[in-house]
């Protein structure tokens, strides 16, 4: 980490905006949301978020906050999108409240190709913090959503704010 002062973890959270639930993570949200929001920081990016995104960056990494959870008592939650080559992603991260560390984070949506598989997730978080999940595979020439090859997921954010698979 680049050397200089520590930023405060409530400035960390305060660069996600508060979006009304339910909201739904696709290709289009994640434009509108990026005209609407101020980037974040690179700081913000190299204290908060790098350490714990697995994988590496480089400069073509791109991140933006798209929206922080409900007020919770144990947990602050936030849903950042991250973009690299060939993919796309929406990850959801939850921190306690008194230590700031990880409690838990998982991707909910996006789109990535292998080479020879596009695969595409889009989800849905509700205002009870459930995550409806659907996710679809095509050979990357055209893609053709077909509901007999999609998966379907839930998720729960608990009181805690761990996200568990329902």
């Amino acid at each position: 980490m680049a050397d200089g002062p520590q930023i405060r973890f409530e400035h960390f959270l305060e660069q996600f905006p508060e979006l009304e639930l339910p909201f739904t993570f696709s290709e289009e949200a994640v434009r509108t949301i990026s005209r609407e929001t101020p980037p974040i920081s690179p700081r913000v990016i190299e204290q908060f978020i790098i350490p714990i995104e697995p994988g590496k960056t480089d400069e073509l990494t791109e991140f933006i906050a798209c929206l922080r959870l409900p007020e919770a008592d144990k947990y602050a939650g936030v849903v950042y999108w991250r973009a690299d080559l060939a993919q796309y992603h929406y990850t959801i991260a939850t921190f306690d409240l008194e230590t700031q560390e990880l409690i838990q984070r998982i991707v909910i949506a996006g789109t990535s190709y292998d080479g020879q598989e596009l695969t595409q997730t889009h989800a849905i978080l509700t205002e009870a913090l459930m995550i409806y999940q659907v996710s679809g595979q095509s050979t990357g020439k055209d893609y053709d959503y077909s509901a007999a090859t999609s998966t379907a997921r839930r998720f729960q954010i608990t009181e805690s704010g761990k996200i568990i698979e329902l």
